[in-house]
């Protein structure tokens, strides 16, 4: 009998081992599907960023800039409110009229050099994201057209 009940409280602690390396693994992977969702999050908001200020860009004047800008950072013309995404600020964007008029040339709004901040319990380091860059065309340069 006595033999039995040493085996017993020997498996306590290794009960307790085993659980510790499966929650260690268990919560690693976790943490690595968190992070993953997040930096694609950011990836589309950025993008959709880029998007949105050439959108705004193509559709008034060339020399508002600082209006494309605030539009990609802040979501609206006047740069007020907070920031889209933490990080983003309107010296990570870049904004390029080439030959721009009505209905013609490009405008290319870019964000660079913006780096994704990690939440991870111990890392926390950041990632260098991709630049992101969209070109389109002139449409109405903030005129309206003559015939209306």
């Amino acid at each position: 009998m006595t033999l039995n009940r040493r085996s017993k409280s020997g498996q306590l602690g290794s009960t307790l081992l085993e659980f510790s390396i499966a929650a260690t693994v268990f919560l690693t992977g976790l943490f690595a599907v968190i992070e993953f969702g997040r930096a694609l999050w950011v990836h589309n908001a950025l993008a959709d960023a880029a998007r949105r200020g050439a959108r705004y860009a193509v559709l008034h004047s060339s020399n508002d800039v600082a209006s494309v800008k605030n539009v990609v950072v802040y979501g609206n013309p006047s740069g007020t409110g907070t920031p889209m995404l933490d990080n983003l600020s309107p010296t990570n964007v870049t904004v390029n009229y080439s030959g721009f008029g009505l209905n013609s040339g490009t405008v290319t709004v870019s964000i660079t050099n913006y780096k994704f901040q990690m939440v991870l319990p111990l890392v926390g380091k950041s990632i260098q994201m991709p630049n992101y860059s969209t070109t389109l065309t002139g449409e109405s340069a903030g005129l309206l057209p003559p015939n209306i």
